[in-house]
């Protein structure tokens, strides 16, 4: 199974779609929850090529991107092979 990690803040409307979605496939994921924490925003976007909007989403490592980057991944059919490749 694929190690997926995400970050995001407790309140953000797009964080909890992204969510929504690893949970309906029963995809298990670390979530750093990064509430007003500017140095752990900065490490993120240092992984995330700049990005600083959340969540930022990363499946084995890869930078997936955002909520919208996910779901685009879903409608094109890829995002289940993603989650079934092994770290």
């Amino acid at each position: 199974m694929a190690t997926v990690e995400i970050y995001t803040w407790s309140a953000c409307p797009f964080c909890l779609r992204a969510k929504q979605l690893l949970n309906r496939k029963g995809v298990s994921f670390t979530e750093y929850v990064i509430d007003g924490d500017e140095a752990a925003r900065q490490a993120m976007a240092q992984r995330a090529n700049g990005r600083r909007s959340l969540p930022q989403i990363f499946i084995n490592n890869q930078h997936i991107g955002g909520c919208d980057d996910l779901y685009a991944l879903e409608a094109q059919g890829k995002l289940d092979s993603l989650l079934q490749s092994a770290a």
